[in-house]
């Protein structure tokens, strides 16, 4: 199938797809694939979880709030309750916020995370609440303890109209080669407007410009070992205002 122009595809419709090695989703609109293809979910683990701190940052706090740029096939929610359900107490509650251009349909998100057993049981409750046509916002409460929220659009106009309240961020969106405006200096101003103090992000992203872009939002930037070769990664901080 020929790559095609992301701007032929309305907001919030599917974007076709090419499964290559029998589950591994490839976008045809943005020529990338929906996460690394060493291992997507140690991946999540390396980059996300720890490049934010976590789950070392949810000890004790009652409330915590996880922005995503990018929901893709929905690995990094579901490794993150995962893990979420491994170490969280009583009475703590999780909100995932994802921003989606294209959501993938049920069965879509289903066969993309059947490939690790370690979280079937996320996947199938997952594709279980997963509406069949998502469109707006969609809130599913998934437990007692974890609210996801994937809000479909483009991603500058949902997290615009967010509250700023986000503990920690997950940047990840295409490649920024193949998707400039998931990683442009004005999104990443909105994102850190919209991030507590003392908030952060993490990426597997590394390019220079997403390093200057990040740093005239306004957040302290720190490069670090790559997952499964590749040479760097990004997280940091927001120390102060922008």
């Amino acid at each position: 199938m020929a790559e095609m122009n992301p701007d032929q595809i309305g907001a919030g419709a599917p974007q076709p797809l090419e499964w290559r090695d029998g589950d591994m989703p490839y976008s045809t609109a943005f020529g990338d694939h929906f996460y690394c293809q060493t291992d997507g979910r140690l991946e999540c683990g390396q980059v996300f979880l720890a490049g934010n701190g976590l789950p070392e940052r949810w000890s004790g706090r009652q409330e915590f709030v996880i922005g995503e740029l990018g929901f893709g096939t929905g690995l990094n929610f579901a490794e993150t309750w995962r893990q979420w359900k491994l170490h969280r107490e009583s009475g703590q509650h999780l909100h995932f916020i994802s921003f989606e251009l294209h959501p993938m349909r049920s069965e879509e998100i289903g066969r993309a995370l059947s490939h690790w057993s370690e979280i079937d049981a996320e996947r199938e409750a997952l594709t279980a609440a997963w509406p069949q046509m998502p469109d707006g916002t969609v809130s599913l409460d998934v437990d007692a303890q974890t609210q996801l929220s994937v809000v479909c659009g483009p991603a500058l106009d949902g997290v615009a109209a967010a509250k700023p309240s986000f503990d920690a961020w997950y940047l990840d969106g295409f490649a920024p080669s193949r998707n400039g405006d998931m990683w442009s200096e004005e999104l990443m101003r909105e994102v850190n407007e919209k991030t507590v103090a003392e908030g952060t992000f993490a990426t597997y992203a590394a390019a220079g410009f997403v390093r200057r872009n990040l740093i005239a939002a306004g957040f302290t930037v720190e490069r670090r070992k790559g997952f499964a070769g590749k040479r760097e990664m990004l997280c940091g901080i927001k120390t102060s205002c922008a």
